[in-house]
């Protein structure tokens, strides 16, 4: 059975987070990516899907600047002065989103001191609120902002709203790239993926988390009920595998006795190994070297597992999981933010923005993607789930510290 794009789940950053900050005047439609002309059904959207074609709004702060700038796509709506954390209190940096908002907060943590317009970017007590500014970093790790802004700023952000704070002053900028994911078109029909398709393909198994997403893709709804909703992407890598123990395992499969799969080069493995090179008329050595080891691989039809992992949340919760590969993994990659802009539904197209979260010291956002490598399921699969305002993080950092129920992923850098 076929279904079109319209049943099948998508999602977006947040509607309400998309109207322009007060006293600001936005073009509207700048990053819409135009798939075709207008149809009927077009010109029936609602108001609600129009927002959804405006570029997604983000905060980047410098700590370094001790400055605040609120974005709109790769435009600067407004920018203020603020206080960070002092020294022996300093404001962690990295990628964090709006955890929880509270107009009228008090400190749980430092005798019971005012928040007022509070906008927690971590669950350990770091968070966005109005505060005095004295012209340096003096808080205890929140990031104090001035009365007026942070009022107008609470007005207009939802949870779920990037928040990335780095040392030094970044900024968001238009980029394009093969691997960035493209939304499916209207037109493009899909087949359905059912538990037994799933079940069938190894390369879908364990991918998708089909308890919250699958009965979703199959369906017929003529519009996603979910387009106001924000997907989070995340691309870390994987250990590396210990080639010795995968030496051992595929000598045992082909015959030849390695003894226990345990990583240790001992007198059974390097029997085993020169056992090989013999029957293979190669120096008999019994060690390891580059040239044995791809000898090995093809001999036993062995190819490399993937070597890093794409996570997608959304509304918190992990509802998707699969291999990924990044080349050179073993060189730094630093940590980059990549963030759909607008769209609405049934267009085939859109442009991303991309910050450094690290600055370019370890590669720029490009030289990030250059590495990555999407398998064409994988590849299908988030184009099919595709929506404004998604944003995909390419980091070598690990995020399951700060990660947990009821966050994004949260990557810290220092």
């Amino acid at each position: 059975m076929n279904v079109s794009l319209e049943t099948r789940e998508t999602a977006i950053f947040g509607l309400r987070q998309f109207a322009p900050i007060k006293g600001i005047a936005v073009a509207l439609g700048v990053f819409v990516a135009v798939a075709g002309p207008a149809t009927a059904r077009d010109n029936q959207a609602s108001e609600g899907e129009k927002a959804a074609a405006e570029a997604p709004l983000q905060m980047l702060v410098s700590l370094d600047e001790q400055k605040i700038d609120v974005y709109r796509g790769t435009e600067l709506l407004q920018s203020a002065p603020i206080s960070s954390g002092k020294p022996g209190n300093s404001t962690p940096t990295g990628v964090f989103s709006i955890l929880e908002k509270r107009r009228k907060h008090f400190s749980n943590l430092y005798n019971n001191a005012p928040m007022p317009f509070m906008q927690r970017l971590t669950w350990s007590g770091i968070a966005l609120h109005q505060g005095r500014l004295p012209g340096y970093p003096a808080s205890h790790g929140c990031i104090r902002m001035p009365r007026d802004f942070a009022k107008d700023l609470f007005g207009q952000t939802e949870r779920g709203m990037h928040v990335v704070v780095t040392r030094g002053a970044a900024a968001p900028e238009l980029i394009r790239h093969d691997v960035l994911p493209q939304p499916l078109p209207a037109a493009t029909t899909l087949a359905s993926l059912s538990s037994k398709t799933i079940a069938a393909d190894p390369a879908l198994r364990g991918s998708l988390v089909t308890a919250s997403i699958q009965p979703e893709l199959n369906a017929a709804a003529a519009k996603n009920p979910k387009f106001d909703q924000p997907l989070r992407m995340i691309v870390t890598p994987k250990k590396s595998e210990n080639q010795t123990r995968t030496l051992q395992r595929l000598l045992n499969q082909m015959g030849f006795n390695a003894g226990p799969v345990d990583g240790v080069m001992g007198r059974k493995t390097r029997a085993a190994i020169a056992l090989y090179q013999e029957g293979a008329e190669r120096p008999v050595t019994g060690k390891i070297t580059d040239s044995l080891i791809r000898d090995i691989h093809a001999a036993a039809g062995y190819e490399k597992p993937q070597n890093a992992t794409l996570r997608i949340r959304r509304k918190f919760k992990d509802i998707y999981e699969a291999p990924v590969t990044l080349s050179d993994i073993d060189a730094p990659i630093g940590t980059h933010v990549f963030t759909a802009l607008g769209f609405e539904q049934g267009a085939g197209s859109v442009d991303w923005m991309a910050v450094p979260a690290e600055g370019e010291s370890h590669g720029t956002p490009r030289d990030a993607l250059d590495r990555l490598t999407l398998p064409e399921k994988v590849q299908r699969e988030i184009s099919e789930i595709l929506t404004p305002g998604t944003s995909l993080i390419i980091t070598d950092r690990s995020f399951a510290r700060n990660t947990g129920l009821g966050t994004d992923f949260v990557v810290v850098t220092r």
